[in-house]
């Protein structure tokens, strides 16, 4: 019997990545949102607590589906199991939206 896929999916929200694993990840009947379903956590049982695990599961807990914008997808990887979810804070402009604004100075001639 085959096992349910997992996906690590890597996305970019208010000056944070983050990594999170999913069972089910599609296109969203709202456009321009992908849907993930079925988050996948570490077990509680370990020693160790990752601060930025314990962040991510308060954040989602009760969440049945949660819908990213496709812009801030950074990454989605079929992997063969789960990992540690991750946040990751950006430090400067290393990271940045797809498409950004394109803004031009005042006074500038194109």
């Amino acid at each position: 019997m085959a096992s349910q896929p997992v996906y690590k999916v890597v996305f970019y929200n208010q000056s944070n990545v983050f990594e999170v694993y999913a069972r089910h990840i599609y296109q969203s009947d709202l456009y321009g949102f992908i849907e993930i379903e079925e988050l996948v956590f570490g077990e509680r049982s370990q020693l160790l607590v990752d601060p930025s695990e314990e962040k991510l599961k308060t954040e989602f807990d009760g969440v049945k589906r949660t819908y990213i914008p496709m812009h801030s997808i950074v990454r989605i990887d079929e992997v063969e199991r789960e990992g540690a979810c991750k946040i990751h804070e950006v430090k400067g402009d290393k990271v940045m939206q797809f498409p950004s604004p394109i803004l031009t100075p005042k006074g500038s001639k194109d």
